[in-house]
């Protein structure tokens, strides 16, 4: 197509009419010739009239120059192999099911005058469009290889397709849908009889709508696709008792539920204010002092969770088991039930002064919004859990965190935006600020909570949802689109956790595969 020709071109996308049957049957006369030419006028009648929402166009200085024409479908009859003749009734009537779950591309073409100007990829994404706001499941499409004749003595079809995919050939049509997001599912043989420059195959694409949401769904499995939560920036301060400790964790989760978020997370080690009132002269016996409150803190902590309809994730507290401590972060959901995760890599302070040991679990969490994973601290500078974490279909991390130094804030910052990058999923930090003066060994605190999101165009440039002010005692809400998530690992500018090479290194765990589950919002004893 000419530079002139171009420069003068104004397009508009919009919905075919009846006005429009002239043009539409000129055109598809002259993009056709090889294999009959305009369909019957009846035909484009009846799908103007059963599916005018279907069937789209792109005008260009008041011509028809590109078309796209649709049906509805049965995803589960059409997503077997099947003809063209399958799709067309008698007396040459497609056959539109107005309660079909999919849609089928019967059709995409361009004046040849016009191509070079991507039209055929406005069309796709306008098909697109309408397979989400339809809430369908899919787009289904017979597609032509109709470069296969001139390889047909020396490739297989199969073979002719796995050569498009690996661009060794050039089809214009498949290598078009496989460049629009579209998969090869399987090949069929006599789609189209008469179509000689595909000796007779097709191949049946499919796009997949991973928004789509079953009609017909209990409440409860009902998927939220925007969820709200509220970070505590913890101000660690003087305690006398532990109900007046209570009061403050409390203040904080009625706030969070008049936002009505769905998540509040408090950072690691938020009871340590309780230390205070122990002795202090013998770090080991100190933190065993503060895990004789993990049991009424977690009861406490779960019936506010009830009680405020908001799932709260209790940074971590130390839990004696035995004559073995350990620092575990506890999920107390709104439905009353608990259920915990263990610090697994413990930091050399902790295994000096404390002799807390590590756990050995490590576990996704199903939520009535969204799948949630918990590393505490320490633990996200491990890419190796997250990741695990991420192949279980994690879409939100929370990291619970204690630093006393800006150094050791960077530390899980930096690993804890990594995270959130390379497994395409929402990483939210919360940390402790203030200072402990009558407390050993948890004497200063530098938090900056935050949000942090994959990097693309979808998200913030910066990929920080939300920050907090350093060091100052405040509550950061914010909301996360999960569907944002899905699209990112389908459609984004790059896709790493698909794009990962399991023929060359593989990640797995070797421990044993065990949850730990608390009832009631009780330790176990």
């Amino acid at each position: 197509m000419s530079a002139e020709i171009s420069s003068d071109l104004h397009l508009k996308l919009r919905n075919l009419g009846v006005d429009d049957l002239d043009q539409l049957e000129e055109l598809m006369e002259k993009v056709y010739s090889d294999i009959g030419g305009a369909w019957p006028r009846k035909t484009l009648l009846a799908l103007f009239r059963e599916f005018p929402e279907g069937q789209i166009c792109i005008e260009g200085n008041g011509r028809v120059i590109a078309v796209a024409l649709t049906v509805r479908c049965s995803y589960e009859r059409f997503s077997r192999a099947h003809t063209y003749q399958d799709l067309i009734g008698r007396r040459e009537r497609i056959r539109h099911d107005p309660k079909g779950d999919a849609l089928y591309g019967m059709d995409v073409f361009v004046d040849p005058d016009h191509r070079g100007l991507r039209l055929g990829r406005r069309l796709y994404d306008a098909r697109k469009e309408l397979c989400r706001n339809l809430n369908l499941r899919a787009i289904l499409a017979g597609g032509r290889i109709i470069n296969y004749h001139r390889y047909a003595g020396k490739l297989t079809a199969t073979e002719y397709i796995e050569a498009v995919r690996r661009k060794e050939v050039h089809d214009p049509i498949l290598s078009f849908q496989l460049a629009n997001d579209f998969e090869v599912k399987r090949l069929m043989k006599n789609y189209l009889p008469e179509d000689e420059k595909s000796c007779g195959f097709a191949t049946l694409l499919e796009w997949n709508n991973i928004l789509y949401e079953p009609e017909g769904l209990a409440a409860e499995e009902i998927r939220k696709s925007v969820v709200r939560i509220g970070i505590v920036q913890w101000q660690m301060r003087l305690t006398d008792s532990f109900q007046a400790w209570l009061d403050q964790v409390e203040f904080f989760v009625d706030s969070m539920a008049d936002y009505q978020a769905d998540f509040v997370l408090f950072p690691e080690f938020f009871n340590a204010p309780l230390m205070g009132m122990g002795d202090q002269k013998d770090q080991f016996s100190a933190i065993r002092f503060l895990a004789q409150y993990a049991a009424p803190s977690l009861e406490a902590l779960s019936h506010f969770a009830v009680t405020y309809n908001i799932n709260l994730i209790a940074g971590s507290l130390p839990v004696l088991e035995g004559d073995t401590l350990y620092n575990n972060a506890y999920l107390c959901r709104r439905d009353g039930t608990v259920d915990m995760q263990p610090k697994i890599h413990i930091t050399p302070h902790e295994r000096r002064d404390w002799v807390i040991q590590g756990g050995n679990t490590l576990q996704v969490f199903d939520t009535d919004a969204g799948r949630i994973g918990i590393l505490i601290c320490y633990d996200v500078e491990f890419p190796e859990l997250s990741r695990l974490l991420a192949e279980e279909g994690m879409e939100i991390l929370f990291v619970p965190f204690w630093t006393d130094t800006k150094n050791g804030f960077l530390r899980v910052q930096r690993c804890a935006q990594a995270r959130a990058i390379e497994n395409e999923c929402y990483v939210a930090i919360g940390g402790s600020v203030g200072n402990l003066p009558q407390v050993e060994n948890v004497d200063i605190q530098y938090a900056q909570s935050a949000i942090y999101s994959p990097s693309d165009f979808a998200f913030p440039h910066d990929a920080i949802i939300a920050e907090s002010t350093p060091n100052t005692e405040m509550a950061l809400i914010a909301d996360l689109d999960l569907d944002k998530l899905m699209q990112l690992r389908y459609e984004g500018s790059v896709t790493n956790r698909k794009d990962r090479r399991p023929d060359l290194y593989q990640l797995r765990w070797v421990a044993e595969k065990t949850r730990k589950k608390v009832g009631n919002g009780k330790l176990a004893s």
